[in-house]
């Protein structure tokens, strides 16, 4: 068996679903965080170590150094693997979203053609045409049904408007009648008038007078009319 054999089993997994991957790689990002937050800690630890016997106790402090250099490069390492990590779990998260997306868009398009399986295109425009002809069949029924026609005619239109225009006509020579009534009647004639007196009137001036007080303010209009003119 080869050593990869040995190392990932000498059978052959199943392949895990992607949002079974991306769980696993999100549990070894959190067994890694917790080692990486150890290391750390064993850093500042022998950083401690060092910096107490640097003085008193050389060989303790360097060992302390060597142990925190070996820590570092762990953690390093750790840093590496932490990226690595989250560059596949974001490239299969991307993965998962775009397979979810394409299997509602495939099972979308499945029912868009399912509805379109009883439906044609011809035979819609074909049903179109059959309504518009139906609609003009019913325009042309209300049209019937609303003239009067239907219900027959008793008399002619032409003799309808011969009889109109006679009416007319008399209508026209009675007001003409009217109008030469008018002008021939020009009222009575000279020798039904009174005579025009000769004599003239005497009128004493204190009777004049007081007929002038009762006069109304129309009269005086007219009598200061009447002087002005004269």
């Amino acid at each position: 068996m080869s050593f990869f054999g040995k190392m990932f089993g000498g059978k052959k997994e199943e392949v895990k679903t992607t949002g079974e991957a991306i769980q696993k790689l999100r549990e070894t990002e959190e067994m890694l965080l917790k080692k990486q937050d150890f290391l750390e800690k064993k850093i500042d630890s022998e950083m401690a170590i060092a910096r107490k016997n640097a003085k008193t106790n050389k060989r303790a402090a360097l060992q302390a150094i060597k142990r925190k250099k070996r820590f570092e490069k762990q953690l390093g390492q750790i840093d590496g693997t932490l990226t690595t990590l989250e560059q596949q779990r974001e490239a299969l998260e991307g993965a998962n979203t775009n397979t979810a997306v394409l299997q509602t868009m495939s099972e979308a398009a499945k029912s868009l053609k399912k509805a379109h399986d009883n439906m044609n295109v011809d035979e819609v425009h074909d049903m179109m045409d059959d309504i518009a002809e139906q609609q003009d069949v019913a325009k042309e029924i209300s049209e019937a049904i609303s003239n009067p026609v239907a219900f027959g005619q008793e008399f002619d239109e032409d003799d309808l408007e011969a009889e109109l225009e006679e009416l007319e006509k008399e209508g026209e020579l009675e007001e003409q009648r009217k109008l030469d009534e008018e002008f021939l009647d020009v009222g009575p004639s000279t020798s039904d008038l009174p005579e025009v007196p000769t004599a003239s009137l005497a009128t004493p001036e204190a009777p004049t007078k007081a007929k002038k007080k009762e006069m109304t303010d129309e009269e005086r209009e007219l009598a200061e009319l009447a002087e002005f003119a004269s």
